[in-house]
């Protein structure tokens, strides 16, 4: 049963508001989430700074983009092609309106799409960010696989996630999210590992820093046929 007056992802709920405030107020909002996660803003931050690593020309999808918490990390006049993309039209004019304040909207285009079936052609992006996205995902697993499918050989998938095997103290969390429709059936970290691998990753890091997972994997190069 979902709480009242909450609403899932497609309804716009009173999360969507929370969860960008508190990201974006380093101080109170760092507090409030070290007390209910268990873990440091500045870990998202260092994720989302992979972004401004990458070269011009680079692509980035980003997803889901909620209201564009990771454009934090992309750098104006980098050059590169940043897909936001998320299934609420909602979210997505979050994202366009954070990526014109940050003075990015120049780099950024917007997508409504489902992560289940990304509309993406296979090995298209040079990076894939989901911050605080695989624990919505209604299938997780089909989720990531769509992720690395677009993942260009040799490219990156890293993220932020809640786990479910992550203790007791956390129970409570997961609870209140599931109910409240803001929450899928999550996953474990080993779960999610084992994924990451069939899918076709290698060098699959996953830490966990209070209820949440830091996640970080490459996809394995094209093995090229001996000729000779």
């Amino acid at each position: 049963m979902k709480l009242p007056g909450l609403g899932g992802w497609h309804e716009d709920p009173l999360w969507s508001y929370v969860y960008p405030w508190l990201v974006e107020h380093d101080r109170v909002g760092g507090a409030a989430w070290r007390a209910g996660t268990g873990s440091d803003l500045s870990l998202m931050w260092e994720t989302a700074a992979e972004i401004g690593t990458l070269p011009r020309g680079a692509r980035v999808l980003d997803v889901p983009t909620g209201s564009g918490v990771a454009l934090r990390g992309l750098r104006p006049g980098q050059g590169i092609d940043y897909v936001a993309a998320d299934i609420s039209t909602t979210m997505l004019a979050r994202a366009r309106a954070a990526a014109t304040r940050l003075g990015v909207a120049d780099q950024v285009t917007t997508a409504l799409a489902d992560v289940g079936a990304l509309p993406f052609a296979d090995t298209s992006f040079d990076l894939v960010v989901s911050l605080t996205g695989l624990h919505c995902f209604p299938d997780p697993r089909r989720a990531i696989g769509e992720m690395v499918r677009v993942l260009a050989p040799g490219a990156v998938l890293t993220g932020s996630s809640l786990f479910t095997d992550t203790g007791p103290r956390y129970e409570p969390l997961r609870w209140a999210g599931t109910r409240a429709g803001i929450l899928g059936p999550m996953c474990s970290t080993a779960e999610a590992v084992e994924w990451l691998r069939e899918s076709g990753c290698r060098d699959v890091d996953l830490t966990l820093h209070g209820g949440i997972g830091y996640f970080r994997a490459t996809k394995q190069q094209i093995e090229q046929e001996d000729l000779g």
